[in-house]
């Protein structure tokens, strides 16, 4: 194979040939030399950043081993019903008090005005109960102090009929009766003066004139005798009248007592009533109660958001039956998100609440600020479904990891990428 050969036109071609052949040694030691200036220079780029993550690693913690946390509320109705309406898309940003679904009203409307109705039955009888409390007392009261007062005018009647019996049966009939003995006396006496002087007049030894006088002495004596005993008679009589009277006047006493005992036991009433107005009162609570359930089952037929957020998940559909406690959608709370970090136990020496701390997002790469709020009272494996039980078996021994509690810093703007479950590096400095 035969060499190849340059051909050149010119002189001054083959002078700048031969100029570039007597630098070349010249730059090959140029680049030898950028050569090793540039590996020396990775070197201390590498030895300078393990110095850094060396001091770094003094005072800091890190895990990728950390996700977003957040509140996740469910969204249920609270009675059976039928959809009717919803008004928020999965993904949609919700305010607290925002309708999200409506249910049919109807059947609670119409049982809330029924219960409405029964408030008003029930307050009305309460007021009429109440009304008819101090009408049967004033009236029971009125009749109470009749009956006594009749009672006392009955017993003076009785009082003054027994002195008018004890009058007539003690001082008038032995005043008649003595008027008889007497009367009795005269008679014997005029009579036995009569006999005397029959044979005289008979003999003629006394005046007709004489005996005319002791026949009408007899006959007057007679008549006086006659007289008393008719007295007697009478006021034996009016005693039986009068002790007849004051059996009447006692029973009337008696009647009257009776009647102030009714009229006492007609007080009894009031207590009756009384019961009767605060159970007409406990019926008025009691109706007041079931409409206000019934205004609230009425109010369960608009679901709004229970706080601002995110709806996910929404599972509700116009025209669906929905049952009591069943799961419609959620809300997620955007505003309200901390960071679950699992750091290895061996991490843990110097952490404690208060500490600041970092979170890298993956989605954004960029860093949030934050602090340590609390460290969880067990391990993840003791707290799982199924936690592993150390004393059968062979046991190898495994670093644990425990649960950290990150709260963020207030996010300017608001928090509009972080979501519950994104993956996070989280960094503690503990100095």
């Amino acid at each position: 194979m035969e060499p190849k050969t340059l051909d050149y036109d010119t002189d001054s071609e083959l002078e700048q040939l031969n100029r570039e052949v007597a630098r070349e040694p010249q730059r090959r030691s140029r680049r030898q030399f950028s050569r090793k200036l540039a590996i020396f220079g990775g070197l201390l780029l590498i030895v300078a950043v393990g110095v850094f993550l060396w001091v770094r690693s003094w005072n800091h913690v890190s895990t990728d081993d950390a996700q977003v946390d957040g509140h996740i509320v469910p969204v249920s109705s609270k009675i059976y019903s039928n959809v009717v309406e919803v008004l928020v898309n999965d993904n949609q940003q919700v305010k607290q008090g925002q309708v999200l679904v409506r249910l049919d009203p109807r059947d609670y409307q119409a049982k809330a005005d029924q219960l409405r109705a029964a408030v008003a039955v029930a307050q009305s009888q309460a007021e009429g109960a109440n009304v008819g409390v101090p009408l049967i007392r004033d009236t029971t009261q009125s009749s109470t102090s009749s009956a006594e007062a009749e009672l006392g005018a009955i017993q003076a009647d009785y009082e003054q009929a027994k002195a008018d019996f004890d009058k007539a049966a003690n001082a008038d009939v032995a005043w008649a009766r003595s008027n008889v003995v007497t009367a009795q006396a005269t008679y014997d006496r005029a009579k036995a003066d009569l006999d005397r002087m029959k044979p005289l007049v008979d003999k003629a030894e006394i005046s007709r004139l004489q005996y005319d006088s002791y026949v009408a002495a007899a006959r007057v004596a007679e008549s006086e005798l006659k007289a008393s005993e008719d007295k007697l008679a009478g006021a034996l009589q009016n005693a039986q009248m009068k002790r007849a009277a004051m059996l009447a006047a006692q029973a009337r006493v008696t009647q009257g007592r009776a009647g102030v005992v009714e009229a006492r036991a007609n007080q009894q009433q009031v207590n009756v009533r009384t019961a009767d107005a605060a159970s007409a009162a406990a019926n008025v609570t009691l109706a007041r109660a079931n409409l206000e359930t019934a205004e609230l089952n009425l109010s369960y037929t608009t679901i709004v958001a229970p706080m601002d957020g995110v709806v996910t998940k929404k599972s509700v559909e116009v025209g669906q039956i929905v049952q009591q406690g069943q799961g419609l959608m959620m809300v997620v709370p955007l505003n309200d998100v901390w960071i679950t970090a699992n750091f290895k136990e061996t991490q843990l020496r110097g952490v404690i609440p208060g500490q600041k701390a970092e979170v890298k997002v993956d989605l954004t790469s960029k860093t949030y600020p934050g602090h340590v709020d609390s460290v969880a009272g067990a391990t993840g494996t003791r707290l799982s479904l199924l936690p592993p039980e150390n004393a059968t078996g062979n046991y190898v021994k495994v670093v644990q990891r425990i649960p950290v509690k990150i709260i963020l810093d207030p996010i300017p703007g608001g928090n509009n990428i972080l979501r519950p479950g994104m993956n996070v590096e989280a960094t503690i400095i503990t100095k």
